[in-house]
This record gives structure tokens, C-alpha cells and sequence, in this order.
């Protein structure tokens, strides 16, 4: 068994958790906070399409539309694939965003730093979008 070493970012917004949940579960929001994801988002049969900040060709497949807050979704560049967990709960009156960084053996300290920092600022967005 492996296990990698992960990293939970989370972010609170002062907002109703399904209403944070309705906006950030449409693939077409994700270009609007999630920078670090990609940008041209365009829906593709049941995956979608984009390019990441690299401006490199992705595919990613969303997680279905459900009661529980979740937002996973996997990334497939080059011969690579990325697995992301990502969750809406209620906290309060409010939300709470989480997402799960792993380290992925190839990476490096720097990088999974790096990843972190973009992970923060993107959760960061989403807040500032939805307190407007």
C-alpha cells in the first residue's frame, strides 16, 4: 500500500453551503475562481475540455451533481491522471470548501508548495465571488 503525503486548503465563506455547492458544482464556473484548474472550459460528451495554466490541452471528468457536497474531479494530461477531492459542507450559517492536495511521487517539495499556494488563491476567488 502507498500512501502519498496530502495537504487539506480550506476556505470559509460566508454563504448558505448549497448555494456555494449550486455555483461551484457547474463545470463552466470552475474558469471563473479555479485558475490553477484552467481556462476555456468546453463540455465534451461527459468529460470536458480546457487548457491549464501551462496552456496545455486537459481533459477533466466531473463528479455528478449530488446531495452531498462533493466536487471531485479527475484530470487527464498527457499520460497523466490527477484525482481531486474537493467538498462543500455546512458550517453554520455558512460554508466550508476543502480540497485534498496529495503529493504525487514525481513531484517535489517545491512543486507541491507551489500547488498549495495555487489551490489557496483559487479557494480564495471562489470566496471573494460568492460574498459579493
Amino acid at each position: 500500500m502507498t500512501i502519498y503525503k496530502s495537504r487539506i486548503i480550506t476556505v470559509s465563506i460566508d454563504r448558505d453551503w448549497r448555494e456555494v455547492y449550486d455555483f461551484a458544482s457547474i463545470p463552466e464556473n470552475f474558469q471563473r475562481w479555479a485558475a490553477g484548474l484552467g481556462r476555456r472550459f468546453e463540455q465534451s460528451g461527459e468529460e470536458w475540455t480546457a487548457e491549464d495554466p501551462d496552456g496545455r490541452l486537459i481533459r477533466i471528468r466531473f463528479s455528478r451533481p449530488n446531495e452531498f457536497g462533493v466536487l471531485d474531479h479527475i484530470v487527464f494530461a498527457e499520460d497523466k491522471e490527477t484525482r481531486n477531492a474537493v467538498r462543500v459542507v455546512q458550517n453554520a450559517t455558512g460554508a466550508e470548501v476543502m480540497f485534498t492536495l496529495l503529493k504525487a511521487p514525481d513531484m517535489t517539495e517545491e512543486v507541491f508548495a507551489a500547488d498549495a499556494v495555487a489551490v489557496e488563491r483559487d479557494l480564495q476567488a471562489l470566496k471573494a465571488l460568492l460574498e459579493r
